[in-house]
């Protein structure tokens, strides 16, 4: 029997109830559905009643003041395959600039998936009594209510796998790596296309019956569908329309209408390029159905794409439960565009004023500045034996989650400062800490104009003068590489400190300002350790990013602190909710999980004059590349979920700043040597001291002979010892001047200059010579 209950959103429900009383094959027909669908339209002052089930399909009017109602049409119920689509022009909708923002209002429609009541007794997706207004034509309806239901949702997570591989389904496939598991927004393709990881789904055949189906596995208000084309660089392959279907049981499926017809949705016009359809009022199910119905005349049905909706409340879901993730940190969770980003450093400055301090490193191309904040418990000035961290993000503008990450970081470092957290205060007392979370903020803010999943994978990935940052930098591999092959030169190549060529310099060279602005910080601070939070993947690389053989594309290409690096990587990755999980599904083509979720960069994907290589070859710093989530853009919603995958990671990788030996290289009289060389046996890379004669030297536990050396001084060499506690182990060195240096700074204390032995002896011969004659 039907209830009257279970009814929902009709105005005038008391009579559809008895016109279906008195027409018992209706009754029984919708009292027979698993599913049904009820929809009111206004027209020329009269109200269409549109009732669906699995058994039924009738429109009926209400006409005239007695409120009886009279069947209108009746079609019979269509089948799951759906014909072929009618001749008739598709509608379009185009996505707002902002955060996957909904259309207006439709008040005229209104429509809801509806299911019988649960065994308990309790009626799912039954509507909130309470709150009721009374509207102007004298029905109750609830506002809140309604607008609730046209509010925006956030993906469902087939971007960022959330959703799993096991809940997508399609009618066919071209083949396992085209299959229903790969149609996810924004995939990537491998390297062989014709491989397991190709970049989009593929229909079987192309024809108005194929489908890629996704399973909620709870009831959801799905509220828009976003697709692309097919990721491949030989093939262009792409849906240009298509309908939706839902269902609660995968078996009785109900098409999305307009009106009285099927709705036909417009796909995509190119591959890339996402585009975003909003049904004409949100719909509650379990299953959503994505039916292409037409696709580019020279290509294939292949579709990538992300379903808009909210999974609704459901206590007995034991499977949501356990995989619900909350945090408990009082952090702004959103996304900042520069404006926002500026006055939350602001907001954190204020809080903390006495461990915090904003300062720029430069401007970008537009003419934005580069800000960074630095905690420390001296901000604004070095202070001898403490080390000098950096994490920086954005180089990448549409890879905003580690910009949003570093944010959510200098917030927390605050406020667990303010709250006693020793560990944070330990951490900020001995460690001065630099936050850089734009270096590309004109490329961000063209990802931020068009929202989170409708950028598509490169938009903002560049500066505004076209440049990658990432891969801007000085190319001092080659090099080094070239001078150590060249065999004829028996004086040993510098392995450290490589100086910047003159022609990287000029001003005619096509490098972004935004790089040789980091290039200054990267020269002017004596950093020990930093990290640069990238997206796209799940993974740490470390140096080499560039492959030594020329005619190799990928090669293991380790430095010589290899050992230290691998360290480094692991300990980010290990701490890291889900970068060692062996279950987790790869997040495109590459599966990092042999390696515990790290990589060395140039056995991945080689990369000339990347920051890292720069970094570890130009200064004493050590850079890891940090790759913290498939979604380079990730909606809002998911923001809280990243920072519990993140927040330990961050951290535990900031503490490794103190690990391996650190000290002070001295003269005499006590007075620190800068520049002074930091030697270890077997490492062929050495550090340099900073201006006050301080160092710090990254290693593994263990022991090491160290060797401190500086111009016009004797060298020394001790044992060093690391253990396994954190904590660098003090090793310092007190060195003397040699004879020569002694003798040059007498002379010049009398202002004589120190004469060779060779110039002096040929001036003794010529006063010889000049006496004979």
């Amino acid at each position: 029997m039907l209830r009257e209950s279970d009814i929902s959103l009709s105005p005038r429900k008391d009579s559809l109830l008895q016109y279906l009383g008195r027409n018992r094959s209706h009754m029984d027909a919708l009292s027979s559905s698993r599913t049904w669908l009820i929809q009111t339209t206004e027209r020329e002052g009269k109200t269409e009643w549109h009732v669906e089930g699995t058994f039924i399909h009738q429109t009926f009017i209400l006409q005239g003041p007695d409120e009886e109602f009279s069947p209108f049409t009746e079609q019979p119920r269509e089948e799951e395959t759906v014909p072929v689509a009618e001749a008739e022009e598709p509608p379009r909708f185009r996505p707002g600039k902002k955060e996957l923002k909904q259309k207006k209002d439709n008040k005229k429609e209104k429509s809801i998936l509806e299911i019988p009541p649960a065994k308990n007794g309790n009626k799912k997706g039954e509507k909130n009594k309470k709150g009721n207004e009374k509207m102007p034509d004298g029905d109750y309806e609830s506002r809140n209510a309604y607008q609730d239901l046209r509010e925006s949702c956030p993906p469902l997570g087939l971007e960022t796998l959330k959703i799993t591989d096991f809940q997508l389904h399609a009618s066919t496939v071209k083949r396992y790596g085209l299959g229903a598991h790969r149609g996810r927004l924004n995939i990537q393709a491998g390297v062989n296309e014709n491989d397991f990881y190709d970049g989009a789904w593929c229909a079987g055949r192309n024809d108005p019956y194929q489908w890629i189906e996704l399973d909620a596995r709870r009831l959801t208000k799905f509220t828009g569908i976003i697709t692309q084309g097919r990721n491949s660089l030989w093939l262009s392959d792409w849906v240009t329309s298509y309908k939706v279907m839902v269902s609660n049981d995968s078996h009785a499926w109900i098409t999305v209408k307009n009106g009285s017809g099927d709705m036909i949705f417009e796909g995509n016009s190119e591959k890339e390029i996402p585009v975003l359809n909003e049904l004409p009022v949100p719909i509650v199910a379990r299953y959503i159905r994505i039916n292409p119905r037409s696709w580019y005349e020279e290509g294939s049905i292949c579709m990538r794409l992300e379903i808009l909706g909210c999974p609704l409340p459901d206590p007995n879901n034991y499977y949501h439960r356990r995989n619900e993730m909350t945090t408990t940190d009082d952090l702004d969770f959103k996304h900042h565009n520069y404006k926002e980003m500026r006055q939350l450093m602001k907001v954190v400055n204020e809080m903390c004023p006495n461990i915090t301090r904003i300062y720029n490193i430069g401007k970008s191309h537009q003419g934005l500045k580069l800000y960074a904040v630095e905690i420390s418990d001296n901000p604004g000035e070095h202070e001898v034996g403490e080390p000098e961290f950096r994490y920086i993000a954005g180089a990448h503008g549409n890879e905003v989650l580690g910009r949003e990450l570093i944010l959510l970081l200098m917030q927390f470092m605050c406020q667990e400062y303010l709250a006693g957290n020793q560990r944070i205060i330990h951490l900020i007392e001995d460690t001065r800490i630099h936050l850089l979370p734009s270096v590309n903020p004109d490329g961000y803010e063209m990802a931020y104009e068009v929202g989170s999943e409708l950028g598509g994978w490169s938009l903002g990935r560049w500066t505004k003068d076209g440049i990658d940052i990432n891969n801007n930098f000085p190319d001092l591999n080659t090099m080094l590489w070239e001078a150590e092959d060249r065999k004829k030169f028996q004086r040993k190549v510098p392995n450290h400190h490589i100086p910047i060529p003159e022609w990287y310099l000029s001003e005619n060279t096509t490098v972004a300002v935004e790089t040789r602005a980091v290039i200054a910080w990267m020269e002017k601070i004596p950093f020990v350790l930093g990290g640069n939070l990238q997206g796209g993947e799940l993974v740490v690389a470390y140096p080499y990013d560039m492959v030594r053989s020329t005619w190799k594309t990928q090669e293991h290409t380790p430095t010589p602190d290899d050992h230290v690096f691998r360290w480094l990587a692991y300990s980010y990755a290990s701490t890291h909710r889900l970068m060692t999980d062996a279950r987790r599904r790869v997040c495109h083509t590459e599966d990092f999980q042999k390696e515990d979720g790290t990589v060395n960069g140039a056995s991945w994907h080689t990369v000339a004059g990347s920051i890292n290589d720069f970094s570890y070859l130009h200064t004493n710093c050590f850079e890891l590349s940090i790759y913290v989530g498939c979604d380079k853009y990730p909606h809002e919603s998911e923001l809280p979920e990243e920072w519990e995958n993140n927040r330990e990671s961050l951290i535990v990788f900031m503490e490794q700043v103190h690990r391996g030996i650190k000290g002070m290289v001295r003269d005499l009289s006590g007075k620190g040597i800068p520049n002074a060389i930091i030697s270890v046996e077997g490492v062929n890379h050495d550090i340099r001291t900073a201006s006050d004669g301080d160092y710090w030297r990254l290693l593994n536990p263990g022991e090491y002979v160290v060797t401190a050396k500086a111009e016009g001084y004797t060298s020394s060499t001790k044992n060093c010892a690391v253990g396994y506690d954190m904590g660098a182990t003090l090793c310092d060195f007190t060195i003397s001047k040699t004879n020569l240096a002694r003798i040059k700074e007498i002379m010049e204390k009398f202002g004589k200059q120190p004469i060779s032995l060779s110039i002096r002896r040929l001036r003794q011969r010529a006063r010889q010579r000049r006496q004979q004659r």
